[in-house]
């Protein structure tokens, strides 16, 4: 018989070596949920206690989805459970092959053992959140650390939010009120029409926010791909109101946003000008500083935001993002090609610097997936193409969550990753 070796994430030890790290990952898409755990059952067959299982669930299964947890649990075993509703389900099948699964039922568990971890789980009511302009202390006790972290030792945030939330901006500042150092990432649960929430906790279905501190000897590092590249030059905001820029400048010159773009048409080709007519951002820079002194190997210095509204009377420009003078802003085109190119280098600054991840969970825009690159599997055939045998499981969301320049933001039409790895002082 020919010998053959199975993938790094099917053999890594789980069973009787507790002292080892191991992820066991199961994917269904049988149309009932009963049928769909018992597949997830078997393909996990053998795993031994873990320490965090996260469990995405597809919108088909919303009417049953209170059973969910509870049948999971009789079958596995795992110390921490969480996990949410997706308008797509992300998973890695019996093969070891990753899958994006949209409007189809589908179920993806990953079960994880990490030795040395530190884990808080954690649920929040955000119809009652802390005063944003009052001390830390509420906002940590939400989490249920009430001393600050050591910046050194911060943990990372694991946040997934109900779609019901409607202080999600609120949630995000507080929580990096309150642990500053600690990168978040995670994503906007789907909607659906039964009458509970889209959020899975230990062994029930709830609103508002749930998520896990992981600390520790390990860590989530985020790669947050915003699936555009930049078009025309830099501009400074010279006049601004609220959310609208009224005025930008480049060296001495001054012209209103759409002025500044209808310079730029000029030099495109006729593809990027057809584009331009449904795929234009702004990407609006996260510091006062130039440009020019960002890492080039760190964050996506702009936050990309949407175009909401132009008026023709004065060229100004409406942004989905409160705007000040002063700011940079850079016109933005979004398609396939872009977002391969973005994802494909942050997924190689990443390789170098954490070669080995142990799993990587992928929090996806709806917008993206198929409707973005016209196939299906994008974004995991990209992960996969650097990371070769990484289990990837997620949840295609209503809005992404993840760092962009040191803060913590809201995206939309974009993956957000979360890279578990050992601390490298572990």
């Amino acid at each position: 018989m020919a010998a053959f070796s199975l993938p790094s994430w099917l053999s890594r030890p789980f069973a009787g070596r507790p002292d080892q790290a191991w992820c066991r990952t199961a994917l269904a898409t049988e149309t009932s949920l009963q049928a769909a755990v018992e597949s997830i059952a078997r393909q996990l067959r053998g795993a031994g206690p873990a320490d965090l299982a996260l469990v995405f669930a597809a919108a088909s299964y919303a009417s049953d989805l209170p059973r969910l947890l509870p049948l999971l649990r009789e079958q596995l075993r795992a110390e921490h459970w969480l996990g949410c509703v997706g308008g797509g389900v992300v998973g890695t099948d019996p093969s070891g092959a990753p899958h994006e699964l949209e409007n189809k039922p589908a179920l993806s568990v990953t079960l994880l053992r990490l030795p040395g971890a530190k884990l808080q789980p954690f649920a929040i009511n955000t119809d009652t959140l802390p005063d944003l302009d009052g001390p830390a202390d509420p906002w940590r006790a939400l989490l249920g650390v009430p001393e600050p972290a050591n910046p050194a030792s911060s943990p990372s945030m694991l946040l997934l939010v109900d779609p019901s939330c409607s202080r999600i901006n609120d949630l995000i500042s507080g929580l990096d009120y309150a642990a500053p150092e600690a990168v978040k990432l995670g994503g906007i649960a789907g909607q659906h029409s039964a009458p509970h929430g889209s959020l899975l906790f230990n062994d029930q279905v709830v609103r508002g926010a749930v998520g896990c501190l992981i600390g520790g000897a390990w860590q989530l590092d985020p790669v947050v791909a915003q699936g555009c590249r930049p078009i025309g030059p830099v501009f400074d905001v010279e006049q601004a109101q609220r959310n609208v820029v009224l005025e930008v400048s480049q060296g001495q010159a001054r012209r209103s946003p759409v002025a500044a773009l209808q310079a730029i048409l000029t030099e495109l080709n006729p593809r990027e000008r057809e584009l331009v007519k449904n795929s234009l951002f702004l990407g609006v820079g996260r510091s006062s500083f130039s440009l020019e002194r960002a890492e080039p190997d760190g964050p996506t210095a702009f936050l990309v935001r949407n175009l909401i509204g132009v008026d023709p009377r004065n060229g100004a420009v409406a942004v989905a993002e409160r705007m000040r003078v002063g700011q940079q802003v850079q016109f933005q085109l979004r398609d396939a090609a872009a977002s391969r190119q973005e994802l494909r280098q942050l997924l190689g600054r990443q390789q170098a610097r954490q070669p080995e991840p142990l799993a990587t969970l992928l929090f996806a825009c709806l917008g993206r997936g198929a409707g973005l690159y016209g196939e299906a599997d994008g974004d995991v055939s990209l992960c996969r193409e650097t990371f070769a045998q990484v289990p990837i499981a997620g949840v295609f969301c209503n809005g992404e969550i993840g760092p962009v320049a040191g803060s913590t933001h809201l995206h939309g039409y974009t993956a957000s990753l979360a890279f578990l790895v050992q601390r490298g002082d572990s």
